[in-house]
């Protein structure tokens, strides 16, 4: 089914993200669009855990969702921001920084819904080739946006993971990343996986070559190998659910160009015209909406 863009802006006032401003980069100014209504106090028939609902979890959802059915797990491909830029004739770094603000709010929904995991691509490996004018553009802001949002991730209760390859990241953003990542490992409101010079095709590869070298010490034997074996291999480790329960990529791409290419089985895939920028409350409320009317049969029949 195709999704029509609905080109909607969303003021992001509530978010705690400073606009830093890029050489040449204006302010962006966003509009605002009236919230989805929401439903006073948890449904009845929400789901409780020990008796009591996720840590964070507001109990408030918009209307028509389903406690119950809400992912675990949800993946984004944040894609269109170049282009988001280029439509309003601006910088390619004001489109980079509207998506740090969409992703921002889309953190905070995280929160207050009680969805468990959000996985984004920050950067591929394949990136790199763009030019290096850009990439150096997205390392910066990359860098400057965590500084400021690792202090509000402690103090929101959000878990940070990094997958992927930092050893070719710039060295002042390895420092930031090991000296700071670490702090906020035992939080457990929301846990952000950050995909950050990250392949779907080099995790496999990785996590074979871990399995080859524990076969070759003797550890294990080749008929111990099996699916379980290798995704403790994989860089999702990292969480307990690490499979997506629904991947969105915005832009109009219907692709999942390399991106947790193991993880993503048994994914629903959610593809939207909406550029990444634009993607705020009510796209992700029309992506949910979309995931629960879906019957999950993991290769079996429906029920």
């Amino acid at each position: 089914m195709t999704i029509l863009p609905l080109h909607l802006h969303f003021s992001l006032t509530r978010s705690p993200v400073k606009p830093h401003s890029l050489p040449h980069a204006p302010r962006l100014k966003l509009t605002q669009h009236a919230r989805p209504q929401v439903v006073a106090g948890p449904p009845e028939n929400s789901v409780e855990i020990n008796g009591t609902y996720p840590a964070g979890v507001s109990g408030q959802l918009p209307s028509g969702l389903r406690r119950e059915l809400m992912p675990s797990h949800v993946a984004v491909i944040m894609d269109g921001n170049r282009r988001w830029a280029r439509m309003r004739g601006l910088p390619i770094g004001s489109g980079y920084e509207a998506g740090a603000q969409a992703l921002r709010r889309i953190v905070e929904l995280c929160c207050e819904w009680g969805i468990r995991v959000l996985t984004v691509f920050v950067f591929s490996s394949d990136n790199w080739f763009r030019p290096k004018v850009e990439t150096d553009l997205l390392m910066d802001l990359f860098e400057r946006v965590l500084k400021y949002e690792l202090q509000q991730f402690e103090r929101e209760n959000v878990r940070v993971s990094l997958i992927g390859d930092t050893t070719k990241l710039p060295k002042s953003l390895q420092e930031l990343l090991a000296n700071s990542v670490g702090t906020a490992q035992k939080n457990s409101r929301l846990h952000l996986i950050m995909a950050v010079n990250y392949s779907g095709q080099n995790d496999v590869v990785q996590a074979c070559q871990k399995i080859a070298v524990k076969v070759n010490d003797g550890l294990i034997k080749p008929n111990d190998i099996n699916k379980f074996l290798v995704e403790k291999e994989l860089e999702t480790n990292c969480t307990d659910y690490p499979h997506p329960d629904l991947l969105v990529r915005t832009s109009g791409e219907l692709r999942i160009s390399n991106f947790l290419l193991w993880q993503l089985a048994y994914t629903e895939l959610y593809f939207t015209n909406s550029l990444w920028p634009d993607f705020g409350e009510d796209e992700f409320v029309e992506a949910l909406f979309s995931f629960q009317k879906r019957q999950r049969r993991y290769g079996g029949r429906n029920s």
